[in-house]
């Protein structure tokens, strides 16, 4: 634990309050004063049931929403003073986002799909093609980087996203729920893609899932209740056996 202590805090919120409707007669508070510590390098799940705050949490977490009081320093930046252009650039040099719906472009190949976040870092033609081909190898999509998300399966779209979540080389992936349209079998391929990504490469991972048999695969593991945090215990970090 003393190891841990000394690792770099790559995100930090603290007191994190967020409700929608303000000052509207259905105001709504999802999230109830949210302390949350990850440091650099750690695989941390979030787990909780529908309805418990996680999205809520990851958007949050993830620069794509601001919360209503408290505070978030990610990577010693404040978020919350931080203006629309800074978050832009943090969204897509600093983390990298997996959702469970893929959120690929149609009728666009999946090479295409994970250059498109170089493109918008302003990457040149060649480095974006060469790297989104390394990428696509990494996950084992290399056959098939020509095919449109309509010619794949759901496992292959997700791979498809992951290395479209690391073309910018972020050093935090934000999963959420990201093996939750996926059949079991598949579902644990990802998750040790993931687990290849944080044990080689050092990425900070944070994972949100209702799958209490995949959060015990990760170091840490926070359980969300009725947008709280009622529990923190460790996990066993250890990628499944395949």
């Amino acid at each position: 634990m003393e190891q841990e202590s000394k690792k770099k805090t790559v995100i930090d919120l603290h007191g994190i309050i967020k409700r929608f409707y303000i000052g509207e007669p259905n105001e709504l508070e999802i999230l109830h004063g949210i302390d949350l510590v990850v440091r650099e390098g750690e695989f941390v799940s979030v787990v909780g049931a529908s309805g418990s705050g996680k999205s809520t949490l990851m958007n949050i977490i993830g620069a794509l929403d601001r919360p209503t009081e408290g505070g978030y320093y990610l990577d010693g930046l404040d978020i919350v003073k931080a203006k629309d252009n800074e978050l832009s650039k943090i969204r897509n040099h600093k983390i990298g986002f997996v959702f469970q719906t893929y959120n690929l472009i149609a009728r666009t190949s999946a090479l295409k799909n994970v250059e498109l976040p170089m493109l918008y870092a302003g990457v040149g033609k060649s480095e974006r093609t060469k790297r989104a081909k390394e990428l696509l190898k990494m996950v084992g999509m290399e056959e098939r980087m020509q095919h449109t998300p309509d010619e794949l399966s759901g496992g292959q779209k997700q791979r498809v996203a992951i290395a479209r979540a690391m073309a910018n080389d972020p050093a935090i992936i934000l999963a959420d729920e990201p093996t939750g349209a996926l059949d079991s079998k598949t579902g644990r391929l990802v998750m040790d893609i993931f687990h290849k990504l944080n044990k080689d490469q050092g990425k900070t991972i944070v994972l949100i899932t209702h799958s209490n048999e995949l959060a015990e695969e990760t170091e840490r593991i926070v359980t969300l209740k009725d947008g709280q945090i009622i529990d923190e215990r460790e996990g066993s970090g250890d990628r499944a056996v395949f």
